[in-house]
């Protein structure tokens, strides 16, 4: 359901994040392995925080994935999404009414009111750690707001579903249900996924209820990045000649809110959580 892994793998910079042709399935993580992706969560988490801080009216989207690559390899990672399938940066920059997989560009500066959505992950010691943050620049327009922060609550009323035992469509009702009480709407043209070993693995994670995908039992070990994205009016979106950049057909507002999360017997821990780092 996500552009980045429909797309079959191009050139991969050495050593960076590799495409492991030939496992299939859903992995239950060792101890050792959640103690590595513990470590490149964190990498992400500290990375996002600071692109929190600093953004401001007059940077460019260029400036950000500077700041996310410099900080990525600083702390002795890789950036998982760069020369992904041919992606070109570090992070993906979407600004209002773009969705997802926008291309950080030293022309697009970022402006008072922006709803910007920052998506990056890091590749650490043979695992990755993924997170997206909304962020406000400056005062948005009230709905932005709203959207921002319905987006947000919906990623946690789906990540309070996670423990050993629960399903799939438990995430994905209770994030349906705080949308459609919102009147948002969730894009279905892109999902959740697993991540570990590669940043996109089985299975999808659904923002909606649907009979199209297995409703895979979790189990603890599982590492789950759970993504919901919003949209302020149609749901659709369309993507642009960049081949990347998704936008809302309407030009609506869109608003992103991701975490990695690994299940446990008693629950959850949110491994990318930025009050930790």
């Amino acid at each position: 359901m996500n552009i980045l892994t429909d797309l079959l793998p191009k050139s991969e910079p050495a050593p960076g994040p590799r495409i492991q042709k030939g496992r299939r399935g859903i992995e239950i993580k060792s101890k050792r392995e959640i103690e590595i992706m513990r470590q490149a969560s964190a990498i992400v988490a500290t990375v996002l925080k600071e692109i929190m801080a600093l953004t401001e009216p007059g940077m460019t989207t260029a400036d950000l994935d500077a700041h996310a690559e410099k900080r990525i390899r600083e702390m002795g990672a890789v950036p998982s999404f760069k020369g992904y399938h041919g992606f070109p940066a570090s992070i993906c920059a979407s600004i209002n009414h773009e969705v997802v997989h926008g291309i950080p560009s030293r022309k697009r500066v970022i402006q008072e009111g922006d709803l910007l959505k920052v998506d990056t992950g890091a590749y650490f010691n043979g695992f990755h750690g993924d997170s997206c943050v909304t962020i406000r620049v400056g005062q948005v327009p009230e709905v932005a707001d709203r959207l921002a922060t319905v987006a947000e609550e919906a990623l946690f009323a789906g990540i309070r579903q996670v423990r050993a035992g629960a399903r799939l469509l438990d995430i994905a009702g209770a994030i349906e249900d705080v949308v459609k009480k919102n009147r948002f709407a969730v894009v279905e043209d892109f999902t959740g996924h697993g991540v570990g070993r590669n940043l996109h693995e089985e299975p999808a994670v659904f923002n909606f209820r649907t009979r199209e995908m297995p409703n895979v039992q979790l189990r603890a070990g599982m590492t789950l990045a759970i993504e919901p994205i919003l949209n302020q009016g149609s749901k659709k979106t369309k993507i642009l000649r960049d081949r990347w950049t998704a936008v809302t057909v309407d030009r609506g507002l869109s608003a992103q809110w991701e975490h990695t999360v690994l299940v446990t017997e008693e629950g959850y821990e949110i491994l990318t959580d930025r009050t930790k780092v």
